[in-house]
């Protein structure tokens, strides 16, 4: 018989976001849009934007060093780091090793890894092996972008969805059976042009045209990524949960990407539940891409909103087209 892998939880966890807020008022003042459109259609009311000559590295480091006090640890306690990012300060090195640096987190391994809005549940799930395997004892995720630096301010579909931030989680071992129970990941390349920024990498070098055509900013297929997001969410949940022998109805709380209201409404009614069974933070902070999920449940535990053996279910949906969704038994004592 295989021997029974230790668990693998989360026993630190923390957010930060800039102290700029813009408003559905102050888009209003930019763009053709309303306060009135943007809430009926995404539920944002308002956003946190960075200032100048702020990068991913810099939130992601106070979402971090939070992270390690509410676990206890010193950076140096850290085995690896893992970056989930699509907005990273540099095309190389990776962010991941300016968090390790900035930690003093001098004997981590460290790697970013990019699959959009998805990407921090993707390294959920891959740091989550580590620990389950004895590979490392600890194990920081970091989810973090910078939306703003990419965004079309002309564009009054898509700039009124995105915001900044980053939220961090410390991985460690826990009793068989609690921590991270499963994580359903999926892709499907097919719907690479409906959702990407195409300019900068080896296909479309910068250049003076490419900026001035705007090829480095965000462009979305609104209705289509909609569509894919309102069957994929929760699919991908119930996959997830049947992975480890759950349903719907065990589910304690449900933390999905903080994209859309509507979206989030339509996976929840997909699992059937209820309201106080669903967070959601995106009217505050809009969709901040990989740090959308630790962000949200960064705020659920400060609130409250779960307790020790709860199951928690997580789900993103983003560029790629990537998905992924995990189930954990919460294992923070209360704040």
């Amino acid at each position: 018989m295989a021997p029974q892998l230790r668990g693998a939880g989360i026993v630190g966890i923390g957010s930060f976001a800039p102290q700029k807020i813009l408003t559905n008022f102050d888009l209003e003042k930019i763009v053709d849009t309303s306060d009135e459109w943007i809430v009926t259609r995404s539920g944002i009311r308002e956003r946190h934007i960075v200032e100048d000559g702020t990068a991913a590295s810099d939130l992601a480091l106070e979402a971090s060093k939070r992270a390690l006090e509410c676990a206890g640890l010193p950076a140096e306690k850290i085995d690896c780091v893992i970056c989930a990012t699509i907005t990273g300060d540099m095309p190389f090195p990776a962010t991941s090793c300016l968090i390790q640096d900035g930690l003093g987190a001098a004997s981590a391994a460290a790697f970013d890894l990019q699959a959009g809005c998805s990407g921090w549940v993707y390294s959920l799930a891959v740091g989550s092996h580590f620990v389950q395997m004895g590979t490392y004892d600890h194990v920081l995720i970091v989810g973090v972008d910078i939306l703003s630096r990419f965004t079309d301010w002309t564009d009054r579909a898509t700039c009124v969805l995105f915001g900044d931030g980053a939220g961090a989680v410390v991985l460690g071992p826990t009793a068989p059976g609690t921590g991270v129970l499963a994580a359903s990941l999926g892709a499907d390349g097919s719907g690479r042009e409906l959702l990407k920024m195409e300019a900068g990498g080896s296909r479309l070098p910068a250049s003076e045209e490419t900026v001035r055509n705007g090829q480095h900013l965000i462009r979305m297929e609104g209705r289509e990524v909609f569509k894919f997001a309102v069957r994929i969410m929760g699919e991908a949940s119930i996959k997830a949960l049947g992975m480890c022998g759950l349903t719907p109805e065990d589910v304690d709380l449900f933390v999905p990407h903080q994209a859309n209201i509507r979206i989030i409404e339509a996976a929840a009614a997909r699992l059937n539940l209820p309201d106080d069974k669903v967070f959601v933070n995106v009217q505050s902070y809009g969709n901040t891409s990989a740090a959308s999920i630790p962000l949200a449940l960064d705020e659920a535990y400060r609130l409250g909103r779960v307790k020790e053996g709860d199951v928690v279910v997580i789900v993103g949906f983003g560029a790629g087209l990537t998905w992924a969704a995990g189930v954990l038994k919460w294992t923070l004592p209360p704040v």
